[in-house]
């Protein structure tokens, strides 16, 4: 049987292109051929994925280089894909910058992401993994009670890495949420409170990991008296999954560390503000978002494009210490009792006891 092509657009980020893979791989299974178009920070992760023919490109020539450094890369891509015969074309953009990428392209059926149609809009409120499956398969929209899981990369190599042996392994993630297009300052948790918590995982007796890439050598300085195992910009984003394998759990924001933990089976605690977690946490067990920001009028303010000119970030400031550990360790009493511990979304009961963070919680 001649099985049909799919030509994927998906640059980044990491965290939306691990939210898209479940959708992606479904395609796989309905016997198309993969094809994707990504962006040189989310190669080694895709290539890990024995099931997705790559075409990278120079996604930072293609987005903010000149004129002619555009135009040469753009028309570099079109060689490789105009005359391929592809079944389906989707590129899963909303900005008309990336729908030039895609215009010699001749498919059955062919889109990008657009605000002007149902079928084609990733709906405010639900979870892109699952939209990004609704929008791919085109399925009617109507009622599903299931949610897509992350789907775990099928070749990862084997990680040389070899942590130091505790009682308990904590990774925290406290920079990120950097792309080719910018930062995205708003959605990190302040450093100080991670600073803090890993001062109180230290006095227990536990390994503190500091994970994150390159462009995160800014947070060291914070941790230089703390006995922390240091691993920014030293890991690949495969080795990083593999790091998360050997941790006991995870803490970060919402960041790209953040979906990669989702595709280990570490218990994760996600801290968000101006992004509804409802559309972005890991869709599996042993992982819970903490949303801060209860009551505030202008949560979320992340519109899919841009934030709001936010000088405070109070709905991050609001998720308490304690409250982060108190998720941690429920979840790491959960999983060493081998009680269940379904995904979940809590946030700061800030009518009842403001300065502590108690819990209610979400289904």
């Amino acid at each position: 049987m001649v099985r049909k092509k799919a030509l994927i657009v998906k640059f980044g980020q990491i965290g939306d292109v691990i939210m898209a893979i479940p959708a992606v791989r479904a395609l796989y299974e309905q016997g198309f051929d993969i094809h994707w178009v990504c962006g040189r920070a989310a190669q080694p992760l895709l290539e890990c994925y024995s099931w997705i023919t790559l075409i990278p490109v120079n996604d930072k020539a293609i987005l903010r280089g000149g004129i002619w450094k555009r135009a040469k890369n753009i028309a570099g891509l079109w060689s490789r894909v105009a005359f391929k015969g592809y079944d389906l074309c989707a590129t899963l953009y909303y900005d008309r910058r990336f729908h030039l990428l895609t215009w010699p392209i001749r498919a059955k059926r062919k889109f990008a992401l657009s605000g002007r149609s149902r079928e084609t809009a990733l709906l405010a409120g639900r979870h892109h993994t699952d939209e990004y499956f609704r929008v791919l398969l085109g399925i009617e929209d109507g009622c599903r009670e299931q949610s897509s899981s992350p789907v775990r990369p099928d070749r990862l190599p084997q990680s040389g890495w070899k942590p130091e042996k505790a009682s308990r392994r904590v990774a925290i993630v406290p920079g990120g949420t950097s792309n080719v297009l910018g930062e995205q300052v708003l959605r990190r948790w302040p450093v100080e409170r991670y600073v803090t918590l890993a001062h109180r995982l230290i006095d227990r007796g536990w390994e503190v990991v500091l994970l994150g890439g390159p462009e995160d050598e800014w947070v060291k300085p914070y941790f230089g008296t703390l006995m922390v195992t240091d691993c920014i910009g030293t890991l690949s984003l495969p080795e990083v999954i593999r790091a998360f394998d050997t941790c006991d759990a995870v803490v970060s924001h919402d960041t790209g560390p953040l979906h990669l933990a989702g595709l280990s089976e570490t218990c994760l605690v996600g801290v968000f503000g101006p992004t509804d977690p409802a559309t972005r946490v890991p869709r599996r067990p042993f992982v819970v978002g903490i949303w801060g920001g209860q009551g505030f009028a202008c949560r979320p303010c992340y519109d899919g494009r841009d934030f709001a000119p936010c000088q405070f970030n109070g709905c991050m400031h609001q998720v308490a210490l304690d409250m982060v550990l108190g998720e941690l360790d429920r979840l790491l009493s959960d999983r060493s009792l081998g009680r269940s511990s379904p995904w979940r979304i809590v946030y700061p009961d800030v009518d009842r006891v403001p300065n502590h963070g108690t819990l209610a919680v979400l289904r």
